[in-house]
């Protein structure tokens, strides 16, 4: 018996993620786009603007109303904060069963919503229909720390630089490559939403710096940790070796990692491990793309999941 394909439709699609979601979505075999929306591509055939679709959709101008009827049974929402909501509100409506993954910070704080950072969080998944998905500085700094979160004699300092994708399509300072020319740009310094949610999903107060840098995708993010004894580097390297033994996206490597040699990719690079004299301090490093494990890769992952398919199914390395 052949496998069902299932149906997703994706809200927002002109933006970056929404181009990377079309291009993963191309290439699963158990998915099939029912539309895709967007209301400044309306009407113009999506394999015009994406390489990795060869179908015959065009891009539709579609209302929450429009959305809940197609009767999808995956839509992403990848609209910008505070936009998803009449999005949801006519799908519990209309389509409750309808799986519904957001990639908006709107619904991290709403404990109704699976939280799905599946390498920290795939055991809480209980059948919900409903999935907000980790913001992308928010998925490099829980990475980071996670190992370590027993150990903390404080709040984490994070120090994040993202491409100026990370700043949408919408023209901004941030995403303008003529100011960030030479330049890294900081923004946000204190309750950023990531700062926010990252200090509700572990626990513990986190103070982070955001900055975006004149490159167009990929985060680095450099955390610094107080430690409540001494420990040795040694140590704190198996420790991230053990935690994310068997995880396929994320690789544990010796030294920083460099946010050049992991833009275009899936998965994650966490190493440094830089020990002050006493023990008591540690950096650590992590890479990721802001636009693929920090958003579309991260989404399909949790999307195949719910479906109940191989978690990493059109995700490669």
């Amino acid at each position: 018996m052949s496998q069902r394909t299932f149906t997703l439709g994706i809200v927002g699609a002109r933006g970056h993620t929404g181009a990377e979601l079309i291009r993963l979505v191309a290439r699963h075999p158990g998915l099939e786009l029912a539309f895709v929306s967007s209301r400044e591509l309306d009407g113009q055939p999506v394999a015009d603007h994406n390489d990795a679709y060869r179908g015959a959709l065009r891009f539709e101008s579609l209302d929450a109303a429009a959305v809940a009827a197609r009767g999808a049974d995956v839509v992403v929402l990848a609209l910008p904060n505070g936009k998803a909501a009449p999005y949801v509100e006519a799908l519990d409506a209309v389509a409750p069963q309808t799986l519904v993954v957001d990639l908006s910070a709107d619904y991290r704080f709403d404990s109704a919503w699976y939280y799905g950072l599946p390498e920290l969080t795939r055991g809480r998944y209980a059948g919900q229909r409903r999935i907000s998905n980790p913001g992308c500085y928010a998925t490099a700094m829980q990475l980071a720390i996670a190992p370590l979160l027993e150990e903390l004699a404080g709040p984490p300092q994070c120090f994040g630089v993202s491409g100026y994708s990370g700043a949408g399509t919408t023209p901004s300072d941030r995403n303008n490559p003529e100011l960030l020319r030479d330049n890294l740009m900081p923004y946000a310094l204190v309750d950023h939403v990531h700062e926010r949610e990252v200090s509700r999903q572990l626990g513990v107060p986190v103070e982070f710096m955001p900055h975006v840098a004149s490159h167009f995708r990929g985060i680095t993010m450099t955390v610094n940790l107080w430690l409540r004894a001494p420990l040795k580097r040694g140590f704190i390297h198996a420790k991230y070796v053990q935690r994310y033994a068997g995880e396929k996206l994320v690789t544990v490597v010796d030294e920083a990692p460099w946010v050049s040699r992991i833009a275009g990719r899936h998965g994650v690079e966490i190493g440094g491990f830089a020990v002050a004299p006493d023990g008591r301090r540690v950096v650590v490093v992590a890479t990721l793309d802001n636009l693929l494990k920090g958003a579309a890769t991260q989404a399909l992952q949790n999307v195949n999941l719910a479906l109940g398919l191989d978690e990493f199914t059109a995700i490669g390395e």
